[in-house]
């Protein structure tokens, strides 16, 4: 199928992370279902928290994920939907109010008063901010409160309450211009834990009040949502990569070796971890290997993990919305793999948690079906329901292969061969 498709339909998400830089490729099937068609990954070379500081290394690894997508869709990607993290980000809520046009409310009537919301807004950010999210939480029709749709509606009086979205302006720049680089038009920058709010939370969690917590290598994101809509985020400068350069500093051995180390054998909370169940530890230069119980590896790891979560629980409280997530807390991301992680982390919040991987979606499901693809398979589904994928839009800009130039490989054997590259 991947060498012959016939759908223009295709949307692309770009996750520029500070660990790894994925492409993912997919589509609506005719049952509205997603699919996945091709995935490709890269180490990112060129990002420090989620930030580019090294353009030429950024470029070449969006270049070799993007290639390797290309070669398991068997299609030429022209255009992508990127992600954007960092401590640059910043969040706000504002409100707007307009009166409809014939006393019913009309598409005009709805932009406007969402225009009034961001212009209201505006004094208060600063000039190397940029607004990349004006989000509608809910709308007031005269006297009629919590509507969620409001077209076709009847009132004078249309008000509403919106969550805006701002991020350093260079940084923008920066990743548009490593997109760029590569040939690559950029058809929307999307803050990551949005988008791997598409990928992870269900319609009930959402509604009922529910805690994202997406940890990253760099950054550790934080959306919160009630009654349906995205209340709160915020971003911490905390997460996989100062896990790993604890262990390097606490074991004296390289960071590579830690990163392995951190993947094959820590645990989030010591009591879960065993005293008998000892490793080596490379070391630094001509030294000999240590040996390391996994116990002592836990008491490195516990640590972090613990001032990670205090730091997030302390924003949610600071949110305002502590007492309004019910539904608890989601984690997603690579760095909520580890086990020990949900116990430590019910033990700090108090309330129910879970680890979440992509969801409800067909394809190459049990490649992406994984916390480190979250943000990856947000970015698709935000792009797919966001443009409705026709032929037509500058998001589904992807130029298929023609059979002579298609890899011959079934997408058994690209599966095959990415999984031998990638683990």
């Amino acid at each position: 199928m991947a060498a012959n498709m016939t759908n223009n339909n295709m949307v692309v998400g770009l996750d520029i992370g500070t660990s790894k830089i994925v492409a993912i490729v997919g589509h609506r099937t005719a049952d509205g279902e997603v699919e996945i068609v091709g995935i490709g990954s890269h180490p990112s070379r060129g990002l420090k928290k989620g930030v580019v500081i090294n353009i030429e290394s950024t470029v070449l690894s969006i270049q070799r994920a993007i290639e390797e997508a290309e070669l398991m869709a068997g299609c030429n990607i022209h255009s992508v939907y990127v992600g954007i993290a960092g401590s640059h980000i910043r969040s706000m809520n504002s409100d707007g109010v307009a009166t409809t046009s014939n006393r019913e409310v009309t598409e005009d009537d709805i932009d406007r008063v969402v225009s009034s919301a961001r212009e209201k807004a505006t004094s208060r950010i600063t000039t190397d901010q940029e607004i990349i999210h004006v989000i509608p939480q809910e709308y007031t029709i005269d006297l009629h409160e919590g509507i969620k749709e409001p077209l076709g509606m009847s009132g004078r009086e249309i008000k509403v309450q919106v969550h805006l979205v701002t991020a350093a302006v260079n940084a923008i720049q920066n990743i548009v211009k490593c997109v760029g680089r590569c040939g690559l038009e950029v058809d929307g920058v999307i803050l990551e834990q949005l988008a791997s709010s598409y990928a992870v939370l269900n319609e009930d969690e959402r509604e009922l009040g529910v805690c994202l917590v997406d940890i990253g290598g760099g950054t550790t994101d934080i959306a919160i949502f009630t009654e349906g809509a995205i209340k709160h985020t915020s971003v911490i400068p905390i997460a996989g990569d100062q896990v790993t350069n604890d262990i390097a500093m606490a074991l004296r051995t390289p960071t590579q070796n830690a990163e392995e180390i951190k993947i094959k054998y820590a645990c989030a909370l010591t009591q879960l971890a065993s005293e008998e169940h000892v490793f080596q530890v490379p070391s630094v230069g001509e030294r000999p290997p240590q040996e390391l119980s996994r116990q002592r590896l836990a008491e490195v790891v516990e640590p972090r993990y613990e001032e990670l979560f205090t730091l997030v629980l302390d924003e949610i409280r600071r949110s305002g919305f502590e007492d309004l997530i019910p539904a608890g807390i989601v984690l997603t991301g690579g760095t909520s793999k580890m086990e020990g992680v949900v116990q430590l982390a019910e033990e700090i919040f108090h309330m129910q948690v879970r680890i979440a991987s992509p969801s409800n979606i067909k394809g190459l499901s049990d490649v992406v079906g994984n916390p480190i693809y979250s943000t990856g398979v947000g970015l698709l589904v935000y792009g797919l329901e966001n443009t409705g994928a026709t032929s037509n839009s500058r998001a589904a800009y992807i130029e298929e292969q023609s059979p002579g130039q298609a890899d011959d490989m079934s997408i058994v054997e690209k599966v095959r061969g990415w999984f031998k590259g990638n683990f």
